[in-house]
């Protein structure tokens, strides 16, 4: 059987999957790098390939000496500082380099074909048959691998930081209390301008515990004519307007009421007070209902350290 190699594209294609493996440990470890050093670091790994085909017994081909040669990849593209910090790379590094290599094992098998690969990695190969791996499959695949595993990762970064910042509230209103999950949105920085108090969001999902459903037309209707001679028998004593400026710096106004009390217990402390107002949003806040309120940063001032 002849095997014939074509060093040169395998050569380039290792290139530049070690370029975006690089790339996508730069982006997790949140380093910064200079673009010279990470190339020079895909360089670097790439050199594995001619290596391995003119000396395939050397050092480099065995289990330890890629371990080796792996931190020689890691020290070209990022440096070294601190074991710490090196150590982040070199693992975020492993990571990366198996979930993508193991994504493109996994899409061939499921196309139900059979790979060929090296001691180095993969390689390109024409002996007559169809079933080997080829370059032109990883040079689309993975890709298409790469930017599936980037979102992924924003995503669960996103995911982790929202989760993060949820909180259990519970709003007493009326004599009656409802539990619902807030989020304490940084962004948030609206206040009574006459009393400084802070205005936490809450949804018409959850205000239905205390408003019916006509009583929150009514009052949508308010809000958008400004029209307070239409408010419902039921609110004209609860109801007042909180001046606010949009995202777009259009002035507006949102319909506010303040509670009997606030609870919540952020980072074993509870929070509870009376110093707050509530808005009303008709809409949802979250689109997968995940929270039902944005909690305002100004409600931490009122925590009481606690075991809970």
């Amino acid at each position: 059987m002849i095997l014939t190699i074509y060093l040169d594209a395998v050569w380039l294609l290792n290139f530049l999957l070690d370029w975006m493996i690089l790339l996508l440990t730069q982006f997790i470890t949140r380093s910064h790098p200079k673009r010279l050093r990470i190339l020079f670091g895909a360089f670097m790994a790439s050199l594995l390939v001619p290596l391995t085909v003119y000396f395939p017994d050397s050092p480099v081909s065995s289990f330890w000496g890629k371990g080796i040669y792996s931190l020689i990849i890691v020290w070209s593209a990022f440096g070294y500082s601190h074991f710490k910090e090196f150590r982040r790379h070199l693992l975020s590094f492993y990571f990366i380099s198996f979930t993508l290599g193991g994504s493109l094992i996994g899409i061939h098998f499921l196309i139900g074909q059979q790979i060929l690969a090296s001691e180095s990695g993969i390689l390109t190969t024409q002996t007559g048959f169809g079933d080997q791996i080829s370059w032109l499959f990883v040079a689309i695949g993975f890709p298409f691998v790469w930017i599936f595993t980037k979102t992924r990762m924003d995503k669960h970064a996103w995911e982790k930081l929202q989760i993060d910042q949820l909180f259990s509230v519970t709003i007493k209103w009326k004599g009656e209390s409802f539990l619902t999950t807030g989020y304490m949105d940084s962004g948030n920085a609206l206040v009574d301008p006459i009393t400084r108090d802070p205005v936490v969001v809450c949804d018409v999902e959850f205000l239905e515990n205390w408003f019916t459903t006509t009583e929150l037309k009514a009052l949508e209707a308010v809000q958008e004519n400004l029209a307070f001679d239409s408010l419902p028998s039921s609110c004209i004593d609860a109801i007042r307007l909180v001046p606010y400026q949009g995202v777009s710096g259009n002035n507006s106004f949102m319909l506010v009421f303040r509670p009997d009390n606030i609870h919540l217990v952020y980072e074993n402390k509870h929070i509870t007070t009376n110093k707050v107002l509530v808005g009303i949003q008709f809409g949802s806040l979250a689109a997968d209902g995940s929270y039902h309120c944005l909690l305002h940063q100004g409600l931490l001032k009122y925590s009481v350290a606690s075991s809970a």
